[in-house]
């Protein structure tokens, strides 16, 4: 599967952002999805995962409250709503999945096979 994520750029502190994570090449149905953030330099952070069916979320502390995770596989895109932008958000956000089995989800970037190229979020303040 491919995935794709988009809808970065560039806005103030307080304001909105919605990113998506757009799978092809195979349906991510069956597949549990995360996003992470990453700033140069820095290690992948987890941000926020989905459950296969949608029925359950986690997310990190520093985003719970603010990000909204949800995902529709119809569209076979999950989706990302960031409120409340702050500075310390700006970050490359990439989306990640990983087949069914064991735990649901996990905050290591590297127990997801599977990633999509990030989308870049700027606040400014």
């Amino acid at each position: 599967v491919q995935l794709q994520a988009s809808g970065g750029g560039q806005v103030q502190a307080g304001g909105s952002l919605r990113l998506s994570c757009e799978a092809s090449g195979d349906t991510i149905s069956t597949t549990n999805m995360a996003w992470f953030r990453q700033v140069p330099g820095k290690a992948r952070d987890f941000v926020a995962a989905i459950r296969w069916h949608g029925r359950d979320v986690f997310y990190s502390d520093f985003v719970k409250g603010r990000f909204t995770i949800s995902r529709d596989n119809a569209k076979n895109t999950v989706y990302l709503q960031m409120n409340n932008l702050r500075p310390e958000d700006t970050a490359i956000y990439s989306c990640a999945g990983r087949p069914r089995g064991g735990d649901w989800y996990y905050e290591l970037a590297h127990e997801y096979p599977a990633w999509g190229q990030g989308t870049l979020v700027t606040v400014s303040s």
